[in-house]
């Protein structure tokens, strides 16, 4: 049975039938009203989910080899368990949401470096020696324009590589795709060969970067502080590895 109203509706002026009027996208009013409150839930959903990372960050930074239980990153980020579980499957969905924010940052400061370079070379460079300081053990509390990440986020990376390929290649897109750009462009300037734009090498130079971290242990050494000559003495490994010539 139709509903019935009552009242009045005071009539529309002409001037108030804008395209701002008009359903967007294709979609119904009721699908607009609905999509509204969707899109507000969506903003309170990603807010949640921002304090949940900041606290889980934040406590991998309070002290060297800091690891986390789901309890605590509830607690610091003053919300409740159950919330938690709306959003995160558990510790581990947690920490490959972390990881992924981790990685796209990196991407996106590290395009912005690149960006300053003038040259093929100099930005592949910039990549390899740039990408080198990110992916180093971060000792204690970070500082303001140190960069480096977590020991326990390096393990986590080789963990995910290893348990979880199909995860782990989702995650490292967008730090992939920077690297096809900057590879494609030195190969264009006759710089590497262009076959290795198209092969595995992309992922083993990344991997060589990221894990290089491990290599005093491996050799058998004390932990040193990283410094820039260990990243030229990367980038030169790296350069006459992908090479079309020899550079001096």
């Amino acid at each position: 049975m139709p509903h019935s109203f009552s009242g009045t509706l005071s009539p529309v002026k002409k001037d108030e039938l804008t395209a701002d009027t008009v359903a967007v996208g294709g979609l119904s009013w009721r699908e607009h009203a609905v999509a509204r409150s969707l899109d507000s839930a969506r903003l309170r959903a990603e807010s949640r989910v921002q304090r949940f990372l900041d606290a889980a960050s934040e406590l991998f930074d309070s002290g060297p080899g800091r690891e986390f239980t789901v309890q605590e990153v509830v607690e610091r980020s003053g919300q409740s368990l159950r919330s938690f579980y709306q959003y995160f499957g558990g510790k581990h969905e947690l920490l490959l949401a972390l990881f992924e924010e981790s990685v796209r940052s990196t991407s996106e400061d590290l395009r912005e470096r690149i960006g300053r370079k003038d040259g093929a070379l100099e930005r592949l460079h910039c990549f390899v020696v740039e990408y080198y300081g990110m992916c180093q053990p971060r000792v204690g509390k970070s500082e303001a324009g140190v960069s480096g990440r977590p020991p326990f986020m390096a393990e986590f990376a080789q963990q995910l590589l290893t348990a979880h390929p199909k995860e782990a290649a989702r995650v490292f897109a967008p730090l992939v795709s920077l690297f096809e750009d900057v590879l494609e462009e030195a190969a264009a300037a006759g710089l590497v060969r262009p076959e290795l734009c198209d092969g595995p090498i992309i992922g083993a130079v990344l991997e060589a970067i990221m894990f290089n971290s491990f290599s005093s242990t491996i050799a058998g050494l004390s932990a040193r502080p990283v410094d820039h000559g260990s990243a030229e003495d990367l980038w030169d490994l790296i350069l006459h590895g992908i090479s079309t010539r020899s550079f001096s």
